[in-house]
C-alpha cells in the first residue's frame, strides 16, 4: 500500500447534514437549545457525584465517568458543526479531520467499555453481593477506569493508523457534516477493500459483541432477582433496565454504522446525528431521572446554592 507521503489533500469540504437551508436553521436552533440545556446537566450530575459523600459506590463513580465521557463526546462535533450551519463553505483540514476521528473513537469506545465496566458492577452487586466490597473496592474500580481509558486509545489510534497510511490525492468531499471512517476511506485513491475489512473487524465487530454481550449479562442479572425481596427486585429492575436504554441508545447506531459495508444510506446522516450531538448528552440524565439517591442529592445541592 502506497505511504501517507504520496497525499496531496490538505482540507477536506463537508457536504453538511442537508442543503435545505430551512432544515439546516431548524437543525440548528433544535440543536443549540438542546445542547445548552442538556450539557449543564451532565456537568451537574458530575458535580453533584464528587460533592456528595453519600455518593460513594463504583456506581455512582462509574456514573460520573460516563457523565464526564459523553460531555466530552459531544464536544467534538457539535460545537463545530453549529458553526458550520452558519457558514456557506464548511472545511476542514486534513489534520483536523484526522484529530476529530480520532477522538471521536477515543471517547466513543471508553463509554462502550465503560458500559461494559457497568454491567460487570452491576452482575457483582447482584448475584455476588457478599463478595461486592471486595471486588469492587476503590483500586479496583480505578484499574478498570485505566483499562477503559487505553481500550479506547488503542481503538481508536488502530483507525488513525489505518487512514494515515492511505493515500488522498485528488477528492476531498466528505457527504456528512464530520470526519468518520466510512466517508473519509471512500476518498483514498487506492483500493480500500481490505483496509474496510479491518475497519469493519476493529469497529463493527467488537460493537456487536460488546452489545450482545451487555444484553445477555443483563438478562442473567434480570432472571438471578427473580427470587429477591420485591423491593430489592424493584430497584435491580429499574437499574438494569436504565442500563439497557442506555446501551440501546449507544450500540443501536454504532451497530448500524460500523457493521456493515462502507456505502452511503439515505439514513446515515440522521443517525450520526442521534449518534454524535442527541444520544451522547442523553445517557447520564435517562440514568439520573430514574436514580432516586442522585435525584435527592442534586436537589440538596441546588437548595444549598440557590439565593432567594
Amino acid at each position: 500500500m502506497e505511504s501517507a507521503n504520496s497525499t496531496v489533500v490538505t482540507e477536506f469540504i463537508l457536504l453538511g447534514l442537508t442543503q435545505s437551508q430551512n432544515i439546516q436553521l431548524l437543525v440548528f436552533v433544535l440543536v443549540l437549545i438542546f445542547y445548552v440545556i442538556i450539557l449543564p446537566g451532565n456537568f451537574l450530575i458530575i458535580l453533584t457525584i464528587r460533592s456528595d459523600p453519600g455518593l460513594t459506590a463504583p456506581l455512582y463513580f462509574f456514573l460520573g465517568n460516563l457523565a464526564f465521557l459523553d460531555a466530552s463526546y459531544s464536544f467534538i462535533v457539535a460545537p463545530r458543526m453549529l458553526v458550520d450551519f452558519l457558514s456557506e463553505k464548511k472545511v476542514i483540514s486534513y489534520r483536523g479531520c484526522i484529530t476529530q476521528l480520532f477522538f471521536l473513537h477515543f471517547l466513543g469506545a471508553g463509554e462502550m467499555f465503560l458500559l461494559v465496566v457497568m454491567a460487570f458492577d452491576r452482575y457483582i452487586a447482584i448475584c455476588r453481593p457478599l463478595h461486592y466490597s471486595t471486588v469492587m473496592n476503590p483500586r479496583a474500580c480505578y484499574a478498570l477506569l485505566l483499562a477503559l481509558w487505553l481500550g479506547g486509545f488503542t481503538h481508536s489510534i488502530v483507525q488513525v493508523a489505518l487512514i494515515l497510511h492511505l493515500p488522498f490525492c485528488g477528492p476531498n468531499q466528505l457527504d456528512n457534516f464530520f470526519c468518520d471512517v466510512p466517508q473519509v476511506i471512500k476518498l483514498a485513491c487506492t483500493d480500500t477493500f481490505v483496509v474496510e475489512l479491518l475497519m469493519v473487524s476493529n469497529s463493527g465487530l467488537l460493537t456487536l459483541l460488546c452489545f450482545l454481550g451487555l444484553l445477555a449479562s443483563y438478562a442473567v442479572i434480570l432472571c438471578r432477582v427473580k427470587g429477591h425481596s420485591s423491593e430489592g427486585k424493584n430497584k435491580a429492575f429499574s437499574t438494569c433496565t436504565t442500563h439497557i436504554i442506555i446501551v440501546f441508545l449507544m450500540f443501536g447506531p454504532a451497530i448500524f454504522i460500523y457493521t456493515r459495508p462502507f456505502r452511503a444510506f439515505p439514513a446515515d446522516k440522521v443517525v450520526s446525528l442521534f449518534h454524535t450531538v442527541i444520544f451522547p448528552l442523553m445517557n447520564p440524565v435517562i440514568y439520573t431521572l430514574r436514580n432516586q439517591e442522585v435525584k435527592a442529592s442534586m436537589r440538596r445541592l441546588l437548595c444549598g446554592h440557590m439565593v432567594f
